[in-house]
């Protein structure tokens, strides 16, 4: 088990560049703890961190 730190922005334009002018600077810049380390992360793994990362970000925005 390689455990690695890196930023969403990382993973973002290794597996899903296209995703990058979609997401926030702060989104971009969230810390990611990969168990595997990201050689070992594919396409799929990478829209779900996404997805995930993006819902959290949202649980702290209010909307007036």
């Amino acid at each position: 088990m390689d455990i690695e730190t890196v930023t969403l922005a990382t993973i973002v334009e290794r597996l899903a560049p296209e995703l990058v002018n979609f997401l926030t600077n702060q989104e971009l810049d969230t810390k990611i703890v990969l168990r595997d380390g990201i050689e070992l992360l594919d396409t799929e793994d990478a829209m779900e961190i996404v997805q995930f990362s993006i819902c959290r970000g949202q649980t702290s925005t209010i909307l007036h």
